[in-house]
C-alpha cells in the first residue's frame, strides 16, 4: 500500500479508536440492549414523558453504534479494494479506494467530535441570548449581525429557531434577543459560544469612514424537562409586564403581553415576548429561567463559575473570547484555541463549525490556552 494510503487508513484508525473509547463500546452495547427492552414493553408509553425520552437515548446510541459499525465496514471494503488493485495492477481501483478513504476520514474525524458531545445537557435544546454592548447604534448592529450568523448555522443544521424576545436599537440592529434553539445536541454545539465577541471594521454610520471597535455578548443555556426539580420561591421573584417591543411577527402585539422575571437572589433575567397571551408568554419565562439556573448549576459543577461571572463583569475590552476583524484586513480568530481563518463571510453566514469542534475538544481535553489576540 503506498505511503499516502497508509496515513490515511492510520489517521482513520486512530479517529475510531478515540471514537469507541468516548463511546465507551462495551457499556454502550449493553445499554442499548437495554433500551430495545424498554421499546417493546407495551407499558412504556403509560408515562409519554418518560418513554420520550427512553427513544431518544436509545435512537442517539443506535447511530453512534451503528456509525462506527459502518465506519469499521468502509475501512476493511477500501483497504480490500487497494490490496486488489494492487496485486491486478488497476491504478483506477486504487485511486477511487484512496478517495473514498478520505471521505471516510471526514466522517470519523465527524464522528469523533461529535463523542465528546456527553455533558449532562448536551444534547438538549437550547436557548441563546445575544446582548449589545456599548457603543450604541455599531454595537447594537454588531449583535444584529451575530444574530443573523447563528440563524444561518442552525438553519444549515436543521435545528429549528423561535424568537422568544427581542428589543430593537434605537436607529438599528438590536439592543437584544432571544431564541430557542431545537435540535439533537442544540446545546452542547453552542455552549462553547458563550462570551464576548469582538467586531473590527470600518463603520458604515460613521461619515468619516474611521474604523471600529464593537462587542457584543452571547449567552447560552439548556433547555430543561420537567423531570429537573428546580425550587424556585415565589417570593425570590419579581414579575415584570411590558409592551412587546421589535418586530417579532404576527404573534406580537402592542399590549402589555411581554413579560419579564428576575430571580432575586441571583440577578438572573428570563423575559418572554412571543405570544399574544400574558400567560403563555410568563410560562416560557419562567421555563427560560429555570434553564439558566440549571445551567449556571452545571458550570460550578465545571468549576467555571468564577470565569462565567468575569466575563459577565463588562461586554468590552479583555473579555472576548472571538475577534471578528474586517479591517485593515479579513480574519476572524477564536481567542480560546488559536483556530483562524480568513473567510469571514463564510463565517458570517453561518460557518462556525471549525470554531465550534476546536471550542468543543478543547473544553473536554482541558488544551485550551490564553492565545494573543489580533489588532
Amino acid at each position: 500500500m503506498r505511503a499516502e494510503a497508509q496515513a490515511l487508513v492510520d489517521e482513520i484508525k486512530q479517529s475510531m479508536a478515540l471514537l469507541r473509547r468516548h463511546l465507551d463500546w462495551d457499556n454502550a452495547l449493553r445499554r442499548l440492549d437495554e433500551l430495545n427492552a424498554l421499546a417493546e414493553n407495551p407499558t412504556l408509553w403509560d408515562d409519554p414523558a418518560n418513554a420520550q425520552k427512553v427513544m431518544r437515548e436509545r435512537t442517539h446510541l443506535e447511530d453512534s453504534i451503528n456509525g462506527y459499525k459502518s465506519l469499521a465496514q468502509e475501512l476493511d471494503d477500501n483497504i480490500e479494494l487497494i490490496e486488489l488493485g494492487e496485486a491486478e495492477g488497476d491504478t483506477d481501483t486504487v485511486a477511487e479506494a484512496e478517495a473514498a478513504l478520505k471521505s471516510v476520514r471526514d466522517i470519523a474525524a465527524k464522528r469523533e467530535l461529535e463523542s465528546l458531545l456527553s455533558g449532562e445537557a448536551d444534547q438538549n435544546d437550547a436557548y441563546l441570548e445575544i446582548h449589545a454592548g456599548a457603543g450604541g447604534t455599531e454595537a447594537q448592529d454588531w449583535a444584529s449581525m451575530l444574530a443573523r450568523m447563528y440563524y444561518r448555522w442552525a438553519e444549515a443544521h436543521k435545528y429549528k429557531l423561535e424568537m422568544l424576545e427581542e428589543s430593537d436599537g434605537e436607529e438599528a440592529g438590536i439592543k437584544s434577543v432571544t431564541y430557542k434553539v431545537s435540535g439533537l445536541n442544540a446545546y452542547g454545539w453552542l455552549k462553547n459560544e458563550v462570551g464576548v465577541h469582538r467586531l473590527v471594521r470600518i463603520s458604515p454610520y460613521d461619515s468619516a469612514a474611521r474604523r471600529h471597535t464593537s462587542f457584543s455578548s452571547v449567552w447560552v443555556y439548556p433547555v430543561i424537562d420537567d423531570e429537573i426539580n428546580i425550587e424556585i420561591l415565589d417570593k425570590d421573584l419579581r414579575v415584570d409586564t411590558y409592551r412587546a417591543s421589535g418586530a417579532g411577527g404576527q404573534h406580537v402585539n402592542r399590549t402589555d403581553s411581554a413579560v419579564r422575571i428576575t430571580h432575586i437572589p441571583t440577578g438572573i433575567v428570563a423575559q418572554c415576548q412571543n405570544d399574544r397571551s400574558q400567560h403563555k408568554n410568563r410560562d416560557t419565562a419562567m421555563k427560560m429561567l429555570k434553564a439558566r439556573l440549571y445551567e449556571a448549576e452545571l458550570q460550578r459543577r465545571e468549576a467555571e463559575s468564577q470565569a462565567v461571572e468575569d466575563n459577565k463583569t463588562d461586554i468590552g475590552w479583555g473579555h472576548q473570547i472571538r475577534s471578528y476583524v474586517l479591517q485593515p484586513y479579513q480574519m476572524i480568530k477564536d481567542l480560546r484555541t488559536g483556530v483562524e481563518t480568513s473567510d469571514t463571510q463564510g463565517v458570517l453566514n453561518g460557518d462556525l463549525d471549525e470554531f465550534m469542534g476546536a471550542a468543543l475538544a478543547a473544553r473536554v481535553t482541558g488544551s485550551a490556552g490564553d492565545i494573543q489576540d489580533i489588532d
